[in-house]
């Protein structure tokens, strides 16, 4: 084992981005538009930016805009559908569509066809009851400007043009029904991460790989001291900043908690994993153009929502199934089998005990996908193409997700979040991210919280470069049909979403 050198390296700067994925990448490219003279520094522990959460092959990649996942359109008492976390998702989705227009309209960030994609969403279900379900789920979306264009079919004659390769071989009586939508993206959230980097690193941002952060501590005068072990020289460095942002995806849980701030507190976390099958035959792959979202089955946590996704990685037609949710005591795929125990803290043990007691039948259900074999994971692809042939399908570690594990009014004490959620320091001083999806599909969303909470000084003076960025900032899409109807022309045409030639290739 090396012997680390010490080092008297000390450099102070205005901000620090810890991990080189999608938020890290957002967060810099909005402030150097805001602040273009303030100083930022970023430290990734891999040798390249966008290797863990952001990668492509470890990202679903939908876009996600509630066009499709039903986990979002949760099912009332009384039968009706609530809508308002698939708005809320879809608002915040457009937000970076806008940002990202911004970029390429700026020409910041070059061709868009590189990281964005047409792609239709569609939502599908077998079953007398869920058909009810994805009926009144589709009236009640498409009574909203923000779901304008979806159709809705339980016509198998239909759903054989909209899906022929799922159709072909279904023996099944069970009613069928599908939902589609053309105006869904497939995003390659790895591509764009290496083009934000590309953009901030030619505009004078200091991007460090190979380099991890050991320790977070207050300094006696405010600023934040940042530990760091550059792998590279084997050295130790000390850096200063007055804000710090921890985007290290699974990795942020361990570096907020040493940064000591009450907020951390209370909060643990449960790592996920996950598998996906990748189809590897490219007469199959020509056969299916769309996201098709299913059902979770009963018991299963919303992330492993089953979906039949066409992708374009490295401008290549792809075709993935999945995901098949494993269990990792890693908080990274390239993390320690150490991070789950280590994370564990006087302060967070009971919230992390009271979360496994309340989380039987989700310990039950990784349980039972950890020890699937590759022939069963057919089957359940089967479920999706009958006539799939195990020679045509490989499987693809997917990345790591951190669930949030904290005590909250509604669920009480150890309540396992399924979403993106964000700690910030009372000063504002620091903010991490914590979390898994909808995550990078709403990662300008996010930032601009973080901004208003952390920033809060500089709102005023900012507000007119946020609306030129960002249109809509400020306002609700859904409540403005007009500006909607607008901005979602507008963006389709720079972000090239309207090629039909591109659409149907």
């Amino acid at each position: 084992m090396r012997m680390v050198k010490m080092t008297n390296k000390q450099t102070n700067t205005d901000v620090i981005l810890i991990g080189a994925g999608i938020m890290s990448a957002t967060l810099g490219s909005i402030l150097k538009e805001l602040a273009p003279e303030w100083k930022i520094k970023v430290f990734e522990k891999l040798a390249n930016a966008g290797e863990e959460s952001s990668n492509e092959w470890n990202n679903a990649g939908t876009g996600h805009s509630a066009l499709c996942e039903l986990n979002y359109t949760a099912e009332r008492a009384d039968g009706s559908v609530d809508i308002s976390k698939a708005i809320t998702i879809n608002e915040q989705f457009q937000l970076s569509r806008q940002f990202w227009s911004f970029l390429v309209k700026s020409k910041l960030i070059s061709n868009p066809q590189d990281f964005i994609m047409p792609i239709p969403h569609m939502s599908l279900v077998e079953g007398e009851k869920n058909v009810t379900f994805l009926k009144k789920r589709f009236e009640a979306l498409t009574n909203n400007p923000l779901f304008q264009g979806m159709e809705f079919s339980d016509n198998p004659e239909k759903l054989k043009e909209w899906i022929p390769l799922i159709m072909e071989g279904r023996t099944s009586n069970e009613p069928i029904a599908a939902t589609k939508i053309d105006s869904g993206t497939d995003v390659n959230f790895g591509a764009l991460t290496h083009m934000l980097f590309d953009h901030l690193t030619n505009h004078n941002v200091e991007l460090n790989y190979k380099h991890t952060v050991k320790d977070i501590k207050r300094t006696s005068d405010g600023l934040w001291e940042v530990k760091v072990h550059d792998i590279n020289s084997n050295k130790i460095e000390y850096h200063t900043a007055k804000f710090v942002f921890i985007g290290g995806g699974g990795g942020s849980l361990p570096l907020l908690q040493k940064t000591g701030i009450p907020e951390s507190k209370h909060i643990g976390g449960f790592p996920v994993s996950g598998l996906f099958l990748v189809c590897n035959n490219p007469e199959v792959v020509a056969q299916h153009h769309a996201k098709v979202y299913g059902k979770a089955k009963v018991g299963a946590p919303p992330m492993s929502v089953p979906h039949l996704d066409t992708r374009y990685i490295d401008n290549k037609k792809s075709l993935l199934f999945g995901p098949f949710a494993g269990f990792s005591p890693k908080f990274l795929k390239t993390g320690s089998n150490f991070d789950l125990i280590g994370s564990v803290k006087p302060n967070n043990v009971f919230t992390m005990l009271a979360a496994g007691a309340k989380e039987m039948s989700l310990t039950k259900y990784l349980i039972q996908q950890v020890m699937l074999s590759n022939e069963q994971r057919m089957e359940e692809l089967r479920e999706f193409i009958p006539n799939a042939k195990s020679e045509d399908w490989d499987v693809v570690v997917a990345g790591q997700r951190v669930q949030v594990i904290k005590d909250t009014e509604a669920g009480g004490k150890g309540t396992l979040q399924f979403g993106t959620e964000v700690v910030t320091a009372a000063d504002g001083s620091v903010a991490a991210l914590l979390g898994a999806s909808p995550g990078a599909s709403t990662a300008v969303h996010v930032m601009l919280e973080i901004i208003n909470k952390c920033f809060p000084q500089h709102i005023k003076e900012w507000e007119q470069k946020i609306k030129e960025m960002i249109p809509s900032y400020g306002m609700s899409l859904a409540e403005n049909p007009e500006l909607l109807q607008e901005i979602h022309t507008s963006t389709a045409e720079t972000l090239r979403l309207s090629d039909t030639e591109l659409v149907n290739s």
